[in-house]
C-alpha cells in the first residue's frame, strides 16, 4: 500500500452477486477500489459475496431465515441466547425484515474486539442500521443509498387492496423509520443518480450539502457485443430482468405489451431473466393472457449467460415504474442492444436521450411499451445504430474504474472534515 491508500470496511448485509443491484455493486466496486491501491475488507451477512482477488471478506453471520433451503428455520436454544440473535428472529416471526438493523448491531459489537482491523473508513452498502452511529464515534462512515426504500412501499402499498396483505406490508417496511433517522446522520450519503439524490433528500429528509451522486459502473469484461459469427440475433427476441417480483419492476405492464404485440408480430418470444415468485399472481397473468409459451424466465442464472442472452436478442425492455440506477439498462447497452425503457427514476441518466441509445416511454403504460417495441422491432437497422450508440454511452459514462475515483473522493472529502474535527486516521471503534 502507498502511503495515501486508504484501508476501507465496506459493509453489505446481504452479498449474494445474484440478487439484484446491490451484490453487483459490493463485488464490482471493491475490485476498482483495489485496482487503485487501496486496501478493502467487505463485511458481510448472507448469502456470502462472491469477491475477486485481493478483497478481504469477514463473515457476519446473521440467522439467515430467508435462506430458501432453509426458510424460516426454527433457531436453536443456544443461538437465541444471544440477544441479537433473539431481537432478529423475533421480529421476522411477526413479519418485520430486520436483517439490516441487526446486521449493523453485529457490526458494532464485532468492530469493540481489539484484534478487529484498524480502518480509514466505513462504507455501508444501504444498511442504514443504528450501529452504525456507535462506528462513526470513532471513524467516518459514508453510506450509498442506491434508491429511496420509501419509493418500494408507497408502490407495494397502491398495488395490494387486500387490508391483511397491506397490515404485511407495513409490518416488512417496519426498519423503515430507524434507516431514516440513521441516513440524516452519516458523514455522506451517496447514490447513484440525480433522480436519487432528489428523492433521498424529500423522502429521507437528509440536507443536500452531504450527499453526492456516484454513479455505477457496468462489467465490461462479460458485458460487451458477441464475436461475430458466435451468437446471432433473433429477430422477434425481446429480453428483460426480473431481479425481484415486485409491483416496482413494472413486469405485468411489459405482460400486457406482449399480449398486445403478439397480434402484429406472431413470433415474438421474451426471455425473463429471474423468476416469478409464488407470492404474486405473474403466473397466472400469463396465463390470463395466453403467453405461457412466449414467455421463458432463466432463474437465476451467471453474468456471462445473462451476456449470451443479450447477444441472442434484439431489444431489451426495462418497464420499471422505478429506478435508482438501472444495471439492466446499461448491461443491455453494453452488449450493444437496443432498449425501450420507462421514464421511470434515473433510467433515463442511464439510457441518454429518446431516439440514440434507445426508446423512453411513461411508466405503467403497456400500450405505450407495445407501441416502442414494435418500432424497434420493424426497423433493425435503427436498432443496430442505437445499439451501437448505447454500448459508446457506456464506455464515457458506466466505468468501475470511475466509479471507484468517485467514491474515493468522497470518502476522502469525510477523512478531511473529520480530521479538522480533530480525528486521525486508521482507527478502530
Amino acid at each position: 500500500m502507498t502511503a495515501d491508500a486508504l484501508r476501507i470496511c465496506l459493509l453489505t448485509y446481504r452479498g449474494n452477486p445474484r440478487s439484484g443491484g446491490q451484490g453487483i455493486y459490493v463485488r464490482l466496486l471493491s475490485k476498482a477500489l483495489i485496482e487503485l491501491g487501496h486496501q478493502v475488507d467487505v463485511w458481510s451477512g448472507q448469502p456470502y459475496p462472491e469477491l475477486l482477488p485481493g478483497v478481504g471478506l469477514e463473515k457476519v453471520p446473521s440467522l439467515d431465515l430467508w435462506n430458501e433451503q432453509a426458510f424460516f428455520r426454527t433457531p436453536t436454544l443456544r443461538e437465541l441466547r444471544d440477544p441479537i440473535n433473539f431481537s432478529e428472529w423475533a421480529q421476522t416471526r411477526t413479519g418485520s425484515f430486520p436483517e439490516p438493523l441487526t446486521f449493523s448491531r453485529r457490526v458494532a459489537r464485532r468492530f469493540r474486539h481489539p484484534k478487529t482491523p484498524r480502518y480509514d473508513i466505513v462504507h455501508d452498502n444501504q444498511c442504514l442500521g443504528p450501529g452504525l452511529l456507535q462506528l462513526q464515534e470513532s471513524l467516518p462512515v459514508v453510506a450509498t443509498v442506491h434508491h429511496p426504500i420509501t419509493v418500494d412501499r408507497r408502490i407495494a402499498f397502491e398495488s395490494e387492496k387486500d387490508g391483511l396483505k397491506r397490515w404485511g406490508l407495513r409490518r416488512w417496511y417496519s426498519f423503515l423509520p430507524a434507516q431514516l433517522k440513521v441516513a440524516r446522520r452519516l458523514d455522506r450519503i451517496m447514490t447513484v443518480s440525480e433522480a436519487s439524490r432528489v428523492d433521498i433528500g424529500r423522502e429521507y429528509g437528509v440536507s443536500g450539502t452531504r450527499m453526492r451522486v456516484v454513479g455505477n459502473g457496468i462489467n465490461l469484461e462479460v458485458f460487451h457485443p458477441a464475436e461475430d459469427g458466435v451468437v446471432g440475433r433473433a429477430p422477434q427476441q425481446l429480453i428483460t430482468t426480473l431481479s425481484a417480483d415486485a409491483p416496482l419492476k413494472g413486469f405485468r405492464y411489459l405482460l400486457d405489451a406482449l399480449a398486445a404485440l403478439v397480434k402484429s408480430h406472431p413470433e415474438v418470444q421474451l426471455t425473463v431473466i429471474g423468476k416469478p415468485s409464488s407470492d404474486t399472481d405473474t403466473r397466472a397473468h400469463i396465463e390470463r393472457l395466453g403467453l405461457e409459451a412466449r414467455v421463458h424466465f432463466t432463474g437465476f442464472v451467471e453474468d456471462t449467460d445473462i451476456a449470451r442472452h443479450y447477444a441472442g436478442s434484439s431489444v431489451a425492455v426495462v418497464p420499471s415504474l422505478y429506478e435508482g440506477f438501472g444495471f439492466p439498462a446499461g448491461e443491455a447497452m453494453a452488449c450493444e442492444v437496443p432498449v425501450v425503457s420507462t421514464l421511470a427514476g434515473a433510467l433515463p441518466e442511464v439510457v441518454g436521450k429518446d431516439g440514440c441509445c434507445g426508446l423512453l416511454v411513461p411508466p405503467a403504460d403497456g400500450k405505450a411499451l407495445a407501441r416502442a417495441i414494435a418500432t424497434l422491432l420493424d426497423d433493425p437497422e435503427r436498432g443496430r445504430r442505437m445499439g451501437k450508440a448505447g454500448r459508446e454511452r457506456v464506455l464515457e459514462h458506466f466505468t468501475w474504474r470511475r466509479a471507484a475515483e468517485r467514491t474515493v473522493e468522497v470518502y476522502r472529502e469525510a477523512l478531511e472534515e473529520r480530521q479538522g474535527a480533530g480525528f486521525g486516521r486508521a482507527q478502530a471503534c
